[in-house]
């Protein structure tokens, strides 16, 4: 490199709990993008390279933070990057890992570990906004490859994106997709960050909420439309906590919806 050319972002990928799916599509992206490997010097992705760093520009983060070892390795991390990227739902949201905070971890370890689960460090899922400082997240399960490239764009030049803050619900329009309720199913669209063009209900799925809520989403009247389309409390909560535990247990006791 000379004196004249520009030094690159230095970006290193983390992960944690988590199905390394996110970094996967990472590596698809940059396959089919081989022009943002010139744009930027990767110096540690255990998924796709050998080697560590000291230090790093942008940490994109992939996983929820499961165990108290799990917070020294986070700081670390954040200690050495400008900008540190939660990468997907389970790093945004503690994930579907999450849904173990619904019962006893006791009973959890137990279930998981058997009889040695004395031995194995675990607690409550959380996401890891709730351990370190964050500048930005990338959402989804997985992540979308476009959205990826968009947020890396941003971050190189020295800006931090929004997230789109409406409903699955308005892309779905926009692309035409026939509502899921119409067709007698449920779904969390009203409820969920879009920004992955509704990929689920335009396949025929329901959206399960994997970017998370948005800002004003009202839960309380989701909950009195899955009653009226037929599911019970037990239901309901199940299809909130998928991907909503750590997010839910968040908000304020919300009172119930009258229309």
């Amino acid at each position: 490199m000379t004196e004249s050319q520009p030094k690159k972002p230095r970006v290193a990928f983390f992960d944690f709990t988590s199905c390394e799916g996110c970094q996967l599509t990472v590596v698809d992206t940059l396959q089919t993008n081989p022009e943002l490997l010139e744009a930027i010097d990767i110096v540690e992705f255990r998924e796709a390279m050998t080697g560590k760093a000291d230090s790093y520009d942008v940490a994109f983060i992939e996983g929820s933070c499961t165990r108290r070892g799990d917070e020294e390795r986070l700081r670390d991390i954040r200690e050495k990057a400008s900008f540190v990227v939660a990468l997907g739902a389970c790093a945004h949201l503690g994930g579907i890992n999450a849904i173990k905070n619904r019962m006893p971890l006791d009973e959890v370890r137990k279930a998981v570990y058997g009889a040695e689960s004395d031995l194995f460090d675990t607690y409550a899922t959380r996401p890891i906004s709730a351990v370190i400082p964050i500048d930005c997240t990338i959402p989804g399960c997985p992540i979308n490859g476009d959205e990826f490239l968009r947020i890396v764009t941003f971050l190189m030049q020295g800006r931090i994106p929004d997230l789109i803050d409406y409903p699955v619900c308005i892309e779905c329009k926009l692309s035409e997709t026939a509502c899921v309720y119409t067709l007698g199913r449920t779904c969390l669209g009203p409820i969920t960050r879009a920004g992955c063009s509704a990929i689920c209900p335009s396949k025929g799925y329901q959206c399960v909420g994997c970017r998370g809520l948005t800002s004003n989403a009202n839960i309380a009247s989701l909950r009195t439309v899955l009653t009226e389309y037929g599911l019970s409390d037990a239901a309901i909560e199940n299809a909130l906590s998928m991907f909503l535990t750590w997010q839910l247990a968040q908000r304020p006791k919300e009172e119930p919806y009258h229309a």
